[in-house]
């Protein structure tokens, strides 16, 4: 198996240093080179041509955002996970990046003390990502269609249509991780304000998902904020769990509010799409559309189960625009999915549904 070629770019001899120890031990990630600002790492792109690039945010001459969009300008299709440092400021400019064409980021640790912690927690936030990120090969499972998986047969069936008389669908949930903001930008700007609230978890550090709440409802039509606890869902809202934290749906007397708790993490996640699914369902029932969208893991698995066992419906992104179909695949892979679809479909897809079910039911009223 061919290993992950890896070029490190940062202005600091610390960090690159760093980066280059923290990933020297994994057997399959190989690190072809380092560059100290966004100039030189575009040459050096051109003719290493990395599978992945690790790209400090702050850089002198070229810094990080200049060099994504020098990159995607001329073709260059390699991977890009952001380094960024955890403050408000960075965490704007972060966006910025992904919206010029990096894949993802992380956080640098606050100290740069060769060894020890920042080591560790450098490999162990870095190296998921990159394995994840790695080039795919193989043809891509569809609903239906037998494709090999882990070495054995694998067939995506679609979950059955709910049964019984049509509900309204009263509330949409999305799910997402890794690639989850650009995949959000693109759904959420197909959608206009839809006459049902929407919640959505993003699996992101605290700040970071405060700032990915102002970026979109920049250029969304809905309202999006990033949930305080509290409020009272509207329609044409957008509801963004707070990282750090679990985003619930509690009933009361004039409909659903949110709530925020602080429980243990959910498949290693707080938020968990899980736990906002699993509480969507027990409020809504069969009243609710989940959306899971590409995403590392498994997170959002159950949750879907809970959503199609009250008699809702799950939309998936497919693999092949997927930056990782981790979430969604093994929602699809389950057959808890109902459609399996690319992302530039998905919105209208969200539009559709909750429209159809609400002539549906005033059809069958009679109004």
């Amino acid at each position: 198996m061919a290993r992950i070629r890896v070029l490190v770019v940062d202005d600091s001899a610390v960090a690159r240093r760093m980066v280059v120890q923290s990933l020297a031990d994994d057997p399959q990630i190989d690190v072809i080179g380092t560059a100290a600002n966004g100039r030189i790492a575009l040459t050096m792109i051109e003719q290493l041509s990395p599978d992945v690039v690790t790209m400090d945010l702050e850089m002198p001459l070229m810094d990080g955002i200049e060099t994504v969009r020098a990159m995607r300008r001329r073709g260059d299709r390699c991977r890009v996970i952001m380094f960024t440092k955890f403050s408000a400021h960075d965490a704007k400019r972060t966006f910025v990046a992904l919206a010029a064409g990096a894949n993802d980021f992380i956080t640098k640790p606050s100290s740069m003390i060769a060894g020890g912690v920042s080591f560790a927690s450098v490999a162990e936030a870095l190296i998921p990502k990159i394995k994840a990120l790695a080039p795919r090969t193989g043809p891509t499972p569809q609903a239906g269609i037998r494709a090999p998986c882990g070495g054995r047969a694998a067939v995506i069936r679609l979950a059955a249509p709910p049964q019984g008389p049509g509900r309204p669908v009263r509330a949409v949930v999305i799910g997402t991780s890794m690639g989850g903001a650009d995949a959000l930008l693109r759904v959420l700007r197909s959608v206009t304000r839809l006459p049902v609230p929407v919640l959505l978890v993003q699996h992101m550090a605290p700040m970071f998902t405060r700032q990915l709440a102002e970026w979109l409802d920049k250029v969304c039509a809905s309202t999006i904020l990033e949930a305080m606890g509290g409020e009272d869902l509207e329609p044409g809202h957008v509801y963004v769990a707070p990282g750090g934290h679990h985003l619930e749906v509690h009933a009361t007397a004039r409909g659903a509010r949110t709530v925020i708790t602080d429980g243990p993490a959910v498949n290693s996640c707080r938020p968990s799409v899980d736990t906002l699914f699993y509480s969507a369902a027990r409020v809504y029932d069969g009243s609710l559309l989940a959306v899971v969208l590409t995403g590392m893991g498994a997170d959002g698995l159950g949750g879907s189960g809970a959503v199609v066992a009250a008699g809702g419906r799950v939309l998936v992104q497919d693999e092949a625009s997927s930056l990782v179909w981790g979430m969604p695949g093994a929602v699809a892979k389950a057959g808890f999915a109902h459609q399996v679809l690319p992302l530039d479909e998905i919105g209208a897809a969200i539009v559709s549904v909750v429209q159809r079910s609400i002539r549906g039911v005033a059809s069958s009223a009679g109004l």
